[in-house]
């Protein structure tokens, strides 16, 4: 087994951490840089809770190879939040009760961060769009579409 160093900035600090070959990005950074923000979900990058973004496009943390990141921003769930302060999108996804179980919040806020950082002020479809890949089983969607939409609409600030 070979071991690959890796220098990426998580959630605007910088970290260097091994990586071995072909462990994906989702089980180090769960393992080995211990963010456990990215879920794992089904491992085979249809249900979106591992979702995080790097270089501020949303990526299947399940599907990336961790060596892939050298170099590059990963943005977790994790660092939303500005220390006691909610980021807007946590902010509106509590007030909407967007969150039941949980599971898939993660992915989905940084779909819907990812979403709002190239389009702040999205269509209803577009924010179907940009959720897609990510499968919830307890909310039905609507509460985190109206979330998304809150934020977008500026009814949400943190």
């Amino acid at each position: 087994m070979t071991m690959k160093p890796v220098t990426f900035t998580l959630n605007g600090a910088t970290k260097a951490a091994f990586t071995t070959d072909g462990q994906n990005l989702l089980d180090f950074l769960r393992r080995g840089v211990g963010d456990l923000s990215p879920k794992y979900g089904c491992g085979q990058g249809t249900c979106g809770s591992c979702t995080v973004l790097v270089d501020g496009a949303p990526q299947l943390a399940c599907l990336v190879l961790a060596e892939t990141v050298e170099g590059k921003r990963v943005e977790t769930a994790a660092g939303l939040a500005a220390g006691a302060r909610l980021h807007p999108l946590q902010e509106a996804f509590m007030d909407r009760f967007a969150a039941q179980c949980g599971y898939c919040t993660p992915g989905m806020l940084m779909a819907a961060k990812a979403l709002l950082e190239r389009n702040p002020r999205p269509t209803r479809d577009e924010v179907i769009e940009a959720i897609g890949g990510n499968i919830c089983r307890c909310t039905g969607y609507e509460p985190i579409i109206a979330a998304i939409l809150d934020v977008s609409q500026g009814r949400v600030r943190a």
